[in-house]
């Protein structure tokens, strides 16, 4: 039996990628993956080139009868989302991911895995390594800096690719080709926190919500899962009600494209009321499970006494950041006419941190159309500007307008037939890709995304579909036979 990564087929893919997850590689620290790129391309002698942000493009020419062939480029981002359960020791900045395989999937140890697009930088890193692929010259393009704003893509250099074709890797459900997707942008409140002392006879305690699934803002956004910060809101205006609690802090999630699985507050009350208070923790930890029995049935609501905190937040304060969080949209809010599943406006309450004079939310805001994008960020911002707080917004990125009469995607679905003796899934993802940006920078490439199966991406329960990869493999493979 197979117990590490590094022995899996094809065993090409899985050795750079088992190597891959040793280099630490967070979202705008990715020196250490960038230098093993590196040592990668100088051991195969292929030229490496960079622009002013550091996106690198290495190039393998032409083999034997492909010299006249246009020019093709894989694309990857470098960097991955890092996630990791509460009273987990790891530190993303050194340390190796901790990988292994369960039931026919690869899994982390209580982290992000990475494959979000690790998978898809080593199956670009593959073709650079392989004796036996023929191919027209290829270069491959790893992008930094994809899950915190696309900055790699939209600070590319416009004279890095010669490439006519570009094939993204990051597309997560084998049998699927993307042609194009959302665009999306960042909406950020800030609020200024007027601190009082906290009573002598008040006694402190820290209230957490945990167990929910999470997931990836652009997939998992119209599956109806829970926002940890959404529900332990609810029950915090439940409480207020009917004690005197003060907070100290709220904090929820992390990432701008990662639906929040865990949210905590703490907080202060009469010594006195801590009785009752712990019997209704108890009792709506009964109405969670059945409300969420379905979707969320690991949802834990608890509570647990702390060290007294002699400061606590103004109830003024207070009450503007509980009703911000309430009224502030979550989800899918408008669906494609022309395709009902397919979300096309949404919005994720992303995070919540509490630091030493303000508490900020960052939202993120996703639309195949590029004016409605702007539409729900604006409801966003007037439901921040009635709590009092202070907004910014990011430029974001455009859609990916998908392009007509493709003959990348023409020539990509017959492969694919006569590979697998199946239809693929030709479609539109909510989720942001790095294509829309690229294409503004070079308008006539014809692009394709696709990858192997992944699940739950951006959670510490993400893992890799193992016999996706071998098909993927193989797929790409055939595809830049005929490129």
């Amino acid at each position: 039996m197979i117990t590490t990564i590094d022995k899996l087929e094809p065993r090409i893919v899985w050795e750079i990628f088992h190597e891959i997850t040793k280099h630490p590689r967070p979202s705008k620290k990715e020196d250490k993956i960038v230098k093993y790129i590196e040592d990668f391309a100088k051991s195969l002698n292929l030229p490496i080139t960079k622009d002013k942000l550091g996106n690198l493009v290495i190039t393998k020419p032409a083999t034997k009868g492909y010299e006249e062939k246009p020019t093709f480029c894989i694309q990857a981002h470098v960097d991955m989302v890092t996630e990791k359960n509460r009273g987990v020791e790891f530190d993303f900045d050194n340390d190796a991911i901790q990988t292994y395989i369960e039931d026919g999937w690869v899994k982390a140890k209580g982290t992000t895995l990475g494959a979000d697009n690790g998978l898809g930088l080593a199956m670009g890193m593959a073709v650079l390594a392989s004796k036996d692929l023929e191919h027209p010259k290829f270069e491959l393009l790893c992008t930094l800096d994809e899950e915190t704003g696309l900055t790699g893509a939209a600070e590319l250099g416009t004279d890095l690719l010669e490439s006519k074709i570009l094939i993204n890797l990051d597309t997560e459900d084998f049998g699927h080709f993307t042609i194009g997707c959302a665009g999306g942008l960042k909406t950020l409140g800030s609020l200024d926190i007027v601190l009082e002392d906290t009573p002598k006879q008040y006694r402190s305690y820290e209230l957490s919500l945990k167990g929910l699934l999470g997931g990836h803002s652009g997939i998992e956004i119209d599956d109806e899962r829970g926002n940890a910060a959404k529900i332990l809101v609810r029950f915090v205006l439940h409480l207020k009600e009917r004690f005197n609690i003060r907070l100290h802090s709220f904090d929820s999630g992390d990432k701008h494209n990662a639906i929040p699985r865990e949210a905590y507050i703490t907080f202060s009350l009469p010594s006195e009321q801590i009785l009752k208070l712990e019997a209704m923790v108890s009792s709506y930890q009964s109405i969670l499970k059945n409300e969420w029995a379905y979707k969320e049935p690991k949802i834990e609501l608890s509570i647990n006494s702390i060290d007294f905190i002699d400061k606590m937040i103004s109830i003024g304060t207070q009450e503007d950041l509980l009703n911000v969080i309430n009224a502030l949209p979550h989800g899918a809010q408008r669906y494609t006419p022309e395709l009902p599943t397919l979300v096309q406006t949404s919005t994720n309450l992303a995070s919540i941190k509490t630091k030493e004079n303000k508490i900020e939310i960052l939202t993120s805001q996703r639309s195949i159309v590029e004016s409605e994008k702007f539409w729900i960020s604006g409801i966003v911002n007037s439901v921040f500007e009635l709590g009092g707080f202070n907004i910014s917004r990011t430029s974001g990125y455009p859609a990916w307008e998908p392009k007509k009469n493709s003959e990348l995607v023409d020539k990509a679905v017959r492969i694919y037939k006569e590979t697998f003796n199946d239809e693929p899934v030709i479609e539109l993802i909510h989720a942001g890709l790095e294509c829309g940006l690229i294409g503004e920078k070079y308008p006539s490439m014809e692009m394709l995304s696709f990858g192997p199966t992944l699940k739950e991406v951006h959670t510490p329960s993400e893992k890799i579909d193992i016999q996706s990869v071998e098909k993927c493999w193989l797929l790409l493979k055939n595809i830049i036979k005929e490129l």
